[in-house]
């Protein structure tokens, strides 16, 4: 079962899908998917975020697949405060459904994603679980360019800055990135349970940033490094499988 969705967040149009299984009865438990920063490249042959809902709801999940602010069919400008509003307004949309169990929301993030998940989860305790993989420790290769102009020209150009007078001012634009800091928020998570997975030749996000996190958070937390160089792990088999038997064990 799948329906459209439409929040607000700061004003804003947030669009996404919710599916719900067809085993079990409810109240189920639910995992929120979190995208990572397009890369402005569309393979055809890619499904997705859904095909990812759909192994979740297979295995008895609720899912929720949205676009955060700048991308997909949401409104807005790329803005990495605004990507924590959004998820906080999905979670709170979760909380209030009948249909879910409030004691499981689980979070699966993927590279900026990731490391919003890590960040909200930090704050919001009715999360009972997290999935980073192939997350950044921080944005410092946005918040710290020398020459933040180019960033601005490449998000405009992949599309998630859309207006021509955004930001209206950089300087603290470029501050909103600093504030989403995974390393200063990861221990936060526990005693809520962490997994945090990357692979070895990760060509976007070291798989140095994963064992940072991995020794900054706290017990119950798991590290898992997978051979070869693929950074969109929602197309892993392996990660996928990974996460599906972490999330049902948790």
């Amino acid at each position: 079962m799948k329906r459209d969705i439409n929040l607000i967040s700061d004003g804003i149009k947030i669009a996404g899908q919710f599916f719900l299984p067809e085993i079990g009865s409810p109240p189920y438990p639910a995992v929120i998917l979190c995208h990572g920063i397009p890369s402005g490249i569309v393979d055809p042959t890619d499904g997705g975020y859904p095909v990812l809902a759909a192994r979740m709801v297979e295995a008895g999940f609720a899912a929720v697949v949205f676009s955060f602010r700048g991308t997909g069919l949401s409104e807005g400008n790329f803005d990495m405060p605004g990507w924590n509003h959004d998820l906080e307004a999905v979670i709170e949309y979760l909380w209030e459904l009948p249909d879910i169990d409030d004691a499981r929301i689980s979070l699966v993030g993927f590279s900026a994603g990731a490391a919003v998940s890590i960040c909200v989860a930090a704050r919001d305790k009715r999360i009972s679980g997290v999935v980073a993989c192939a997350s950044p420790v921080d944005f410092r290769t946005i918040s710290e360019s020398d020459k933040p102009q180019q960033s601005l020209a490449y998000f405009r150009k992949i599309g998630i800055i859309r207006d021509a007078d955004y930001p209206r001012d950089v300087d603290e634009w470029l501050h909103g990135f600093r504030k989403t800091n995974a390393l200063n928020h990861v221990a936060g998570i526990a005693p809520r349970r962490l997994l945090l997975v990357h692979s070895t030749g990760d060509p976007v996000v070291s798989v140095a940033d994963s064992r940072k996190l991995y020794t900054k958070a706290e017990k119950p937390k798991r590290l898992v490094i997978l051979k070869g160089a693929e950074h969109r792990l929602r197309r892993s088999e392996k990660a996928v499988s990974l996460i599906l038997d972490w999330l049902k064990e948790n």
